[in-house]
């Protein structure tokens, strides 16, 4: 994988954005892209304005210190029309996110994502796209996609997830253990 600072900044905002699927301050922002307030202003403008000059179905909102990377107005019907399934897009972008990864810990997707991604992987794992094993070693569990998303997304699955925990000694979570999931 490219070192982080091989990618430009407006692309890593970009990615940063995409994921977080929320606003977010600048400071944090500048604290995620590991540089300055001042180089993510700049970069923010750049990337403002390359949204602005093409014609995509994305774009740049930036408002009370936030920005967030959001469909443009009037497009917000047309996707929950073709949304195969009954997801949020915030739950949708936490999918995704998964599926970039193939697999990843529960904590690192908190971490990505904020504090929402709990209730997110509640409601994929209620409707069957990820399940969950617990850690051999730790505290967090291993996120990672089922069949069901496999099949509903026309995704083939890969060999060997990323992030593969040796040994198995960890144990598939279903929705019904809500106790160990509101501790995680």
């Amino acid at each position: 994988m490219a070192e982080p600072n091989a990618i430009s900044l407006p692309a890593r905002l970009e990615a940063i954005l995409y994921l977080k699927g929320t606003p977010v301050s600048l400071k944090e922002l500048a604290r995620l892209a590991e540089t300055s307030e001042q180089k993510v202003e700049q970069a923010m403008l750049a990337l403002e304005a390359g949204y602005a000059q093409r014609d995509t179905a994305l774009e740049i909102v930036a408002g009370n210190g936030n920005y967030s990377l959001q469909l443009r107005a009037g497009l917000g019907e047309l996707v929950r029309d073709l949304l195969p399934v009954n997801l949020s897009t915030a739950a949708l972008r936490t999918l995704a996110t998964i599926a970039l990864k193939k697999r990843i810990l529960q904590s690192e997707l908190v971490e990505l994502r904020g504090s929402g991604a709990y209730d997110h992987i509640k409601e994929l794992m209620t409707q069957n796209f990820i399940e969950r094993k617990r850690q051999s070693e730790g505290r967090s569990y291993w996120l990672s996609l089922t069949e069901k998303f496999h099949r509903t997304f026309s995704v083939l699955p890969t060999n060997g997830p990323e992030g593969t925990e040796p040994g198995a000694d960890s144990t598939t979570d279903s929705v019904s253990n809500d106790a160990a999931f509101e501790a995680a």
